[in-house]
C-alpha cells in the first residue's frame, strides 16, 4: 500500500506520521518543486517535479504513480487540490485513489466569496464579506459595519496578502488598486482550529478534533490547546454534511459573544493537525483503512482536553552533492 503526498514542502512531522502508519505495508513517497524541501529527505522515496502550473506537472505525477504503484494521492497545498480533483478520472484509471473532495466543492472552499455565500445560504454565522468597496461603504455609513476590517485575496492561503485596516480612506485606496481583494468583517473573539476526517467510503464524519489557537505564525497554528465542546461538534457536523467534503479537512472558527462563526475551510490537512495526531486522531490510519476498502468507525470527542501544542524548529543538514 503506497501513498503519494504532493507539494509536501516542510511538513516533515506529517510525513513521519504517514511513515509510521505505512511502515511494513508500503512506502510514503513525496514530491516538491524545490529540491531543498525538507520532506524530500525523510520520505521513503522522493521526487523533484515541475511547478503545479507547468503543463508537464500532471503527466509527471502520473508517471510517478505508475512507477511507484501508488494507491492513493493527496496534496498539502490549496492550489493543487482543484488540479488533482479535476484530473481524478485520469488517476483512477491508473488505480490511484485521489484523496481530495469533488472539484466544485474544492473551488467553493478556495474562493472566499463563494464560501461566504455558501455559509449564509445554509444558515451559518460567518464574517460579513464584501467584494465591493461601495457596498461596504454603504453599510459603514449606516453604522451596520465598523472598522477595523480585514482585506484579503479572494483566493489564497497561509494568510498571504491579508491586512488589517482601520481607516476608511486607506481601505478605499487599497481596494481600488486590486479588485480581487475582499473586505471582511473583523471578528473579535477566540479562534479555533478544527481538524475533521470524513470517511472516503461511507462519507460519514469519523473524527472531529478542536483546539483553541493561542498563537499564530505565518498563517499556521503555532501554539494551541485541545478543547471539547459538544455545541461546536454539532455545528461542524451540520456544516460538513451540507458541504460534502471528504478526507482530512481544516476549519477555522471564531467564538464571538458566545456564538460560533465559521471563517475559512481548507479541504486538506491543516498546519495544526499535529496536535490532533498526538491527541490520538490518526488520519493517516483512517486513510490507510480506506485505501484497503475498510470503513472507519466513528470516534467523536474521545480525546483528552487540555493538551498543549508548541511548534518548534529543527534542522536537516545535507551537502550539495547529496541534494535530490
Amino acid at each position: 500500500m503506497n501513498v503519494l503526498i504532493t507539494s509536501a514542502g516542510r511538513r516533515t512531522k506529517l510525513v513521519e506520521y504517514f511513515k509510521n502508519e505505512f511502515k511494513g505495508e508500503g512506502n510514503v513517497i513525496v514530491t516538491d518543486c524545490d529540491n531543498k524541501a525538507p520532506t524530500l529527505y525523510i520520505a521513503d522515496k522522493s521526487y523533484v517535479v515541475p511547478r503545479i502550473d507547468n503543463k508537464n506537472y500532471i503527466p509527471t505525477i502520473k508517471e510517478i504513480c505508475k512507477k511507484e504503484n501508488i494507491d492513493g494521492i493527496l496534496s498539502l497545498i490549496d492550489p493543487e487540490l482543484s488540479l488533482l480533483s479535476y484530473n481524478r478520472d485520469e488517476f483512477e484509471k491508473l488505480g490511484v485513489k485521489v484523496i481530495v473532495s469533488d472539484y466544485d466543492i474544492v473551488e467553493t472552499c478556495f474562493d472566499k466569496m463563494d464560501m461566504f455565500h455558501f455559509l449564509i445560504d445554509n444558515g451559518f454565522k460567518t464574517a460579513r464579506t464584501y467584494d465591493s468597496f461601495e457596498e461596504f461603504n454603504k453599510d459603514y455609513k449606516k453604522g451596520d459595519m465598523t472598522l477595523p476590517v480585514f482585506v484579503k485575496p479572494r483566493k489564497g492561503s497561509a494568510s498571504l496578502g491579508i491586512n488589517k485596516i482601520d481607516d476608511i480612506d486607506i481601505l478605499n485606496i487599497v481596494k481600488s488598486k486590486d479588485d480581487n481583494l475582499l473586505i471582511q468583517e473583523f471578528l473579535d473573539g477566540k479562534e479555533y482550529g478544527i481538524d475533521v476526517y470524513v470517511d472516503l467510503i461511507s462519507k460519514g464524519i469519523i473524527s472531529i478534533y478542536a483546539k483553541e489557537k493561542i498563537k499564530m505564525r505565518a498563517g499556521e497554528t503555532d501554539k494551541a490547546i485541545s478543547i471539547l465542546d459538544d455545541e461546536l461538534f454539532k455545528l461542524i457536523e451540520d456544516f460538513i454534511s451540507k458541504l460534502g467534503v471528504v478526507g482530512a479537512i481544516d476549519i477555522d472558527v471564531f467564538k464571538v459573544n458566545g456564538e460560533y462563526y465559521i471563517s475559512e475551510v481548507n479541504p486538506r490537512f491543516g498546519g495544526g493537525y499535529l496536535l490532533a495526531y498526538e491527541g490520538g486522531e490518526d488520519f493517516a490510519h483512517y486513510i490507510n483503512n480506506n485505501l484497503k476498502g475498510i470503513e472507519n468507525k466513528r470516534n467523536i470527542g474521545e480525546y483528552k482536553e487540555g493538551l498543549y501544542m508548541f511548534k518548534h524548529d529543527t534542522l536537516i543538514i545535507k551537502e550539495e552533492s547529496n541534494l535530490i
